[in-house]
């Protein structure tokens, strides 16, 4: 069965182009002008992975997909996001909001085409391993999107949650920096160091996580992370 894709742009020609490219890869696909519509459409019929545009008439982008990542039915929908921004600061709030990628216009087709089967990838390899996992007083539920430690919830931002996730699922194993880049926030992260530090540094603050001890998550100088067993810990 096809993917089918929506696309939320409100500029006419690249809509278009959009469109046709990933059909010519046989995706089904529904283009939108706005995100009211698209967010309305979902109602009806759940897509494989959305394009979204941050500057739209109404509702913008980033408020949509906020919106999308709020509701068990749509959160876990793969979300590229389409600007014509490309600071830092507008990409990480993409990106902390729960974009999977982030494409800066203009951007060449065999690019957009890239990027969308990565993301249907790692939502595939994602679905697959829905599962709870449980290390050292601290329980991470896939399906569910929730966490516990010693039974207490701990509210985690989508990012966080997908960085503790991919620890715990690579328990006592060394990941590597740009791995870890790659993995949640896109290769065009990769030598980001300082966004992922600074996750790691408020996840461990919301586990309580000693900076010092490093009961959960232990930083191996010149490499990366690893999530450390109950039996350590």
């Amino acid at each position: 069965m096809a993917k089918r894709i929506f696309i939320t742009e409100d500029e006419e020609d690249i809509r278009e182009v959009i469109k046709c490219t990933l059909e010519s890869f046989s995706y089904e696909i529904q283009a939108f002008e706005s995100a009211e519509e698209c967010l309305e459409e979902t109602k009806k019929n759940l897509p494989d992975l959305i394009l979204m545009d941050i500057m739209l008439p109404g509702m913008d982008g980033i408020t949509a997909l906020e919106k999308l990542k709020s509701q068990k039915e749509t959160q876990s929908i793969p979300v590229i996001m389409l600007t014509a921004k490309s600071s830092e600061v507008d990409k990480v709030t993409g990106l902390d909001s729960g974009a999977d990628y982030y494409l800066t216009k203009p951007f060449g087709v065999l690019e957009l085409a890239a990027r969308v089967r990565a993301a249907l990838r790692k939502s595939e390899a994602y679905q697959k391993k829905s599962e709870v996992l449980t290390l050292g007083g601290i329980t991470l539920d896939a399906d569910k999107r929730t966490v516990t430690k010693n039974g207490e919830p701990v509210e985690l931002t989508l990012k966080e949650f997908e960085l503790l996730r991919l620890l715990m699922e690579n328990k006592d194993r060394v990941l590597p920096r740009e791995t870890l880049l790659d993995e949640i926030w896109g290769y065009d992260y990769v030598g980001e160091t300082r966004t992922l530090d600074m996750h790691v540094r408020t996840l461990r603050g919301k586990l309580g996580d000693n900076g010092e001890t490093q009961r959960y998550i232990k930083t191996v100088r010149g490499v990366g992370y690893r999530f450390i067993g109950a039996s350590e810990a």
